[in-house]
């Protein structure tokens, strides 16, 4: 159980037993490396991919999440021994190394923090791929019952989890404030209403043990960012922080900035590196929205135009063809980017609008925000990054359609669907 809930009472005896020396972690641990080369299904061709000590795992564990998510050469057998239960109690003690390493440096609300739960929440998926149905079945029930103890589950219990977005009420079914999972429930509440279509085949459509599992994921998410936020808490009560954690925590922080090291353009040949924006290269549109709007449509244009244009062309100019989801703080950590750059552009322009956009406007502030995927609120903050999405620059198509007065198409505009595109064909020829 605790190779998927290393949070569980298992997991916890576990680090009791095996994992109290921090001052070995380093060291070179035959254990470790015996049990990975045990795994048929590992690629063992490079000594590298073989994690040799309990730091080396908790880095191969995030070079697996930084991969997976933007590699596009991504090798799943590179990493195949992070799925097997052989390495489960390395495992384990390595979640609390990397969870209290990060805690300790870098706290809640952190880029890392989040990283780290978003880490987990993956490899429990892939974890639970790996199992037979019956073997997945039984583990997230066991596991369940140990997350939730009450025999009727009040929406109010998931607090956590919806206030940090992580399930909406939507993805729940709910009758008189209780959640229904089992599926007894379900037919106790629903049976007359399903009686004529299947009752067993519309239990699993509506909830079956996708919605189990999604819970089950997400409180072991919630439950580890409490737990780094504890560490953070207890550490700030030290004298000093234990510099072993503090040096690992440096190696997770360089692994997650490899993240994404160049951001290709759109429309075929080459890659642009992700660079300080050249508003000579900027197409005409563009250059048209950055010198105000003088009539109407002052919103759309600044708030749903110029806003994802800016930030994906300086941040990450190969959204197009990589076709990978991002945040901003994955290839901007501390937002520095955001607000010294491309914000103080965006409020240019919309300064130069007649009349001005925030003077009758303000609200438009906090649509930027949003459009930025930071939620309506009034700044930027990791705390409410993904409450909305990180909205993609909109389309030549759509800007023809709804801001003709901005279409002004020069030569290099022929073939061009994007002005992300344009941009960085443009880029391309310097």
């Amino acid at each position: 159980m605790s190779f998927i809930n290393p949070l569980s009472d298992e997991g916890k005896q576990i680090v009791r037993e095996d994992g109290g020396d921090l001052d070995r972690i380093f060291d070179v641990n035959d254990d470790i490396i015996d049990a990975v080369n045990s795994i048929t299904a590992q690629e063992i061709s490079d000594d590298a991919y073989i994690p040799k000590s309990y730091v080396d795992l908790v880095i191969k564990r995030v070079e697996w999440y930084v991969d997976k998510k933007s590699d596009p050469k991504y090798n799943h057998k590179k990493y195949a021994f992070l799925f097997y239960p052989e390495i489960a109690k390395f495992d384990v003690i390595a979640f609390y190394i990397l969870c209290q390493a990060v805690g300790i440096k870098y706290g809640p609300n952190s880029r890392e923090s989040r990283a780290v739960s978003e880490l987990q929440g993956q490899i429990i998926e892939n974890r639970l791929e790996e199992l037979y149905e019956r073997d997945r079945l039984e583990i997230v029930e066991k596991i369940m019952n140990t997350l939730i103890v009450q025999d009727r589950i009040k929406w109010t219990s998931l607090a956590d989890l919806l206030s940090s977005k992580k399930i909406s009420l939507q993805d729940l079914v709910l009758k008189d404030g209780n959640v229904i999972l089992d599926q007894e429930d379900f037919m106790e509440y629903f049976g007359d209403v399903v009686k004529l279509q299947q009752p067993e085949r519309m239990y699993n459509v509506f909830i079956g043990n996708r919605i189990k599992e999604l819970i089950m994921i997400k409180m072991i998410m919630q439950n580890t960012e409490n737990y780094i936020k504890n560490v953070h808490e207890i550490a700030g009560r030290e004298v000093e922080p234990n510099a072993t954690l503090l040096k690992i925590a440096e190696e997770v922080a360089d692994a997650l900035s490899k993240e994404i090291r160049y951001y290709g353009g759109g429309d075929g040949g080459g890659d642009v590196e992700a660079s300080p924006l050249n508003v000579e290269k900027f197409p005409p549109c563009i250059r048209k929205a950055l010198d105000g709007i003088k009539s109407g449509g002052r919103n759309e244009v600044i708030v749903l135009f110029l806003t994802p244009f800016l930030s994906y062309a300086r941040l990450y100019p190969s959204v197009f063809m990589r076709n990978t989801t991002l945040k901003v703080s994955d290839v901007d950590a501390d937002l520095k980017i955001t607000q010294n750059e491309i914000l103080p552009m965006i409020y240019d322009s919309a300064d130069r609008c007649s009349p001005p956009l925030f003077d009758d406007q303000p609200q438009e502030k906090i649509n930027i925000n949003a459009k930025l995927g930071f939620g309506m609120n009034d700044n930027l903050n990791l705390q409410h990054e993904g409450e909305t999405t990180w909205y993609t620059p909109m389309s030549c198509e759509k800007v023809k359609l709804n801001m003709p007065n901005l279409c002004k198409p020069d030569k290099t505009c022929k073939g061009i669907t994007n002005p992300l595109s344009y941009y960085n064909r443009k880029m391309r020829e310097k």
